[in-house]
């Protein structure tokens, strides 16, 4: 079994869908966002999605954009996201990464994958690198043994969808809406069609991600999906509050919200 496939198999025993919450490391710092993942954790978050920051996204809405901006000016670096990553995961909580490529060809990635092992990190979602070019990060998590995790659309052709699939390992990340990431009044109709189309090629449990920010969409989600991706609603709780105990109340608050609503699926 995968990394993180322990956290779906836990799920899919108790009837309901994994919570994964995201957050970009060292927002608001360094020591505030392990403090903000630890607290996503004790509200009942299954998994935490570690963002590496990037200057130049290409799917990542304001919100996180912003938060990520945050980071950034701080001087958050790879080495640090490494050091968060290790923190969080010795909560017990499963700690995936989800990065831009660039940060990681830069830091090598042979190395990356060697020092993501070692911090306790279960493998990498990477929305803007396609299997076509992922000889290296294909090689490097079969060495480590890190599952890795790639994109599919609502647009993606039925060839291309199966391709993707077949490269994933853990689970695969269906993306709800065409666009940027960012909470949304109601969730996409496209999605459940989406999560159909990739049941029919792999047994990999498939999460939806882009747009879920209250409890009743992560119930509506959790209905039809093995993993519910919640993280512009959540960094928003910290990045609209005047301080940080604030914003880690407000944080607790959501994410036993969402939780709560991962437990009561629609169905």
């Amino acid at each position: 079994m995968s990394r993180i496939g322990v956290a779906f198999e836990k799920a899919r025993a108790e009837g309901r869908a994994v919570l994964v919450g995201c957050m970009p490391a060292g927002f608001p710092t360094v020591e505030g966002s392990i403090a903000a993942m630890t607290a996503m954790v004790e509200a009942g978050v299954d998994v935490i999605e570690v963002e590496i920051p990037y200057s130049d996204p290409v799917m990542d809405g304001p919100v996180i954009q912003k938060a990520s901006d945050i980071a950034l000016a701080g001087g958050v670096r790879t080495a640090d996201t490494l050091r968060i990553i290790e923190a969080v995961a010795a909560t017990g909580a499963p700690v995936i990464t989800m990065t831009y490529w660039n940060p990681i060809e830069r830091y090598g990635v042979d190395a990356f994958a060697r020092d993501l092992d070692a911090a306790g990190g279960t493998g990498l979602i990477t929305p803007d690198l396609i299997p076509e070019e992922a000889d290296e990060w294909l090689a490097a998590s079969d060495a480590y043994g890190l599952d890795r995790t790639f994109l599919v659309a609502p647009s993606s052709t039925d060839a291309r969808l199966a391709m993707t699939v077949e490269h994933c390992r853990g689970f695969v990340y269906a993306t709800a809406i065409m666009g940027v990431t960012g909470a949304r009044s109601q969730t996409s109709d496209a999605a459940p069609v989406l999560v159909s189309r990739v049941r029919q090629v792999t047994d990999l449990p498939v999460g939806v991600g882009l747009g879920v920010g209250t409890g009743a969409q992560a119930g509506t989600v959790g209905g039809y999906a093995d993993g519910v991706i919640v993280g512009s609603a959540l960094i928003r709780r910290v990045l609209d509050a005047p301080d940080l105990e604030t914003g880690l109340a407000g944080l607790r608050t959501l994410g036993a919200e969402l939780a709560e609503g991962v437990r009561n699926p629609v169905r």
